[in-house]
């Protein structure tokens, strides 16, 4: 057995997890870190320009390749920039380990110069956090941090690195195996309740799929698939459930919730059965809470215990990875016969046909029109989100199927996602299209990383719908504060196009879609970030909407408001 710093460990410890990138920025308390990871090139160092770019990049690659992202960032400032984005992995459970430098363990507490207890801090919004004081711990918390982040419920784990326990010297081995008392994640559904689920289902007349994040994070898109096409039963999702199941699907309804299609939303309310997957029942998806599937049994499948009966009471709770549970649930019905359920179906397809999801066409750029360019150029696009409404017109329209992937920030609804998350997504997977829809509002918060973009050569398309305002709250403030825009109206004296140009990359401004479909397939042949200025009408909103505390089955778009007025 020989002997280590603390320093050369953790990149000796990256390598055993098979770490290929970090996304990392120095300071004082990390520069010996910084300089081990200099001596070897099996992990590569990204430096992005801002430790919240850094963060977001990390989990926009982790997302998009399903690896643990990994960050290094110093202390102080360097650590507290990271935590907009350890909330936004923990919200919609990404696995992240981040490691903070430390003043020295002798310093702790004496207000040094960049001292922060982040441990303090991070301790509500991530799953696990610890300050290494000892150099003969870090071996075994380095093993258990990337353990914690991917099992169970994935989550960001922060380590903060004392920078006198990091130069002492240690053992060099790293631990084979994990045992952490009272952290036993629990994977395995109970086969009782699936064989009660699956009775219910087949006793059910209205029965429905409501389908979130969690079943995605699990990977078991292919089993949700053959699961819906045996049993014959509608599907659902979340936002962060879309594409679980191809959206072009006949038995596919779209998303529910605030900005839900009307279908799946009066399907909501409508059906009697409600098999719940991977999803925590958040306001956004419920609306007025007792107003929700009301009529309905509910089976929930949660890989998190607490999720469950959290926000709504269910009849049916199933602990288990959902990849699982769906497989389970597959096995037993492949014995069967489908549900009969025509009649729920046509209902269905009549709400559909009644109110489908559109955006009327004029001489001006419709943000519709972006989407569907993405759609049809692109074969197998990995699309991040902004948040706003940018983020809502493309989770209404993006097609999603194969392996086509979005990623957006859904829990926590963290503008400025969107363009590190493409960054990370592109440096993660080589090769393949990444496009970022942005809103001008989301985009100006992290609008430094397109130099990240040009020095790493990504070939991103960046697409801003720019409205001069602060869209979504905007839309609000139009709705239900008499157009009073109040710290809304951005009036943006910022020329996008000059921005992208004094960082290295192209920019290009178009105002209809003529030009947006030239400047857009254009940029697919550039080879290097290119940022499109798309010139966007203010008033345009995102239809249907459902009112604040509102029940779902009460969305209204703009003919019910126009008929309303008219009263």
């Amino acid at each position: 057995m020989g002997k280590m710093t603390g320093n050369e460990f953790l990149v000796k410890a990256l390598q055993e997890e098979g770490v290929e990138k970090i996304f990392g920025y120095p300071g004082a308390c990390v520069i010996d870190i910084f300089d081990e990871i200099y001596k070897q090139d099996q992990v590569e160092l990204i430096l992005p320009r801002h430790e919240q770019g850094l963060i977001h990049a990390a989990d926009g690659y982790a997302r998009a390749t399903g690896k643990v992202g990994v960050c290094l960032a110093t202390s102080g400032p360097g650590a507290t920039n990271l935590v907009t984005g350890i909330a936004t992995a923990n919200y919609d459970s990404v696995p992240l380990v981040c490691f903070t430098g430390q003043v020295a363990t002798n310093l702790i507490g004496n207000d040094t110069f960049q001292e922060i207890d982040i441990v303090g801090v991070t301790r509500n919004i991530a799953k696990f956090v610890i300050v290494v004081r000892k150099r003969e711990d870090l071996n075994r918390l380095i093993k258990e941090a990337f353990y914690i982040a991917r099992t169970g419920k994935p989550g960001p784990v922060l380590l903060d690195l004392p920078k006198d326990v990091m130069a002492e010297l240690g053992s060099d081995e790293y631990p084979e195996e994990v045992n952490i008392r009272g952290y036993k994640p629990n994977t395995k559904p109970h086969h009782g309740q699936i064989l009660r689920a699956m009775n219910m289902i087949y006793d059910a007349k209205r029965p429905l799929f409501l389908i979130g994040g969690g079943a995605k994070i699990a990977g078991a898109q292919e089993e949700m698939c053959k699961l819906m096409e045996t049993l014959k039963v509608p599907v659902v999702t979340t936002i962060m459930g879309r594409g679980i199941v191809p959206t072009n699907h006949e038995l596919y309804y779209g998303n529910i919730g605030m900005h839900g299609n009307y279908a799946a939303n009066q399907a909501v309310n409508d059906c009697d059965l409600l098999i719940s997957i991977g999803t925590r029942f958040n306001d956004r998806i419920t609306g007025k809470l007792g107003t929700f599937a009301s009529d309905a049994k509910i089976i929930h499948i949660d890989i998190d215990t607490a999720a469950i009966s959290k926000n709504v009471t269910v009849d049916v709770p199933l602990v288990g990875d959902a990849k699982e549970a769906i497989a389970l649930m597959l096995s037993i019905a492949e014995n069967e016969e489908p549900c009969k359920v025509d009649e729920w179906l046509s209902r269905m397809n009549e709400w559909h046909e009644q109110k489908p999801l559109v955006m009327e066409e004029k001489e001006k750029l419709v943000p519709k029109q972006v989407i569907d360019a993405i759609n049809e150029y692109f074969d197998e696009p990995i699309v991040t989100t902004d948040v706003g409404q940018n983020q809502m017109w493309t989770t209404q329209f993006l097609e999603l199927y194969g392996r086509r992937q979005m990623l957006t920030s859904g829990g926590l609804g963290t503008m400025g996602y969107g363009l590190p998350a493409a960054i990370g997504a592109a440096i993660g997977n080589p090769g393949r299209e990444v496009v970022c829809v942005s809103g001008d509002g989301g985009f100006q918060m992290n609008s430094q990383e397109i130099a990240t973009a040009v020095i790493q050569e990504l070939p991103i398309t960046i697409c801003i719908l720019n409205n001069g305002y602060l869209g979504m709250v905007r839309q609000w403030q139009d709705l239900f504060y008499d157009e009073r825009y109040s710290a809304t109206v951005l009036r943006d004296a910022v020329d996008f196009v000059k921005l992208a140009e004094a960082m290295g990359a192209e920019g290009v401004r178009v105002a209809t879609q003529e030009e947006f479909k030239e400047a857009f397939a254009n940029a697919l042949k550039s080879g290097h970030p290119v940022v499109i200025d798309c010139q966007i009408d203010s008033d345009d909103k995102v239809w249907p909407m459902v009112a604040p505390g509102a029940p779902i089955n009460e969305a209204f778009d703009e003919k019910d408001l126009e008929a309303k007025n008219a009263e």
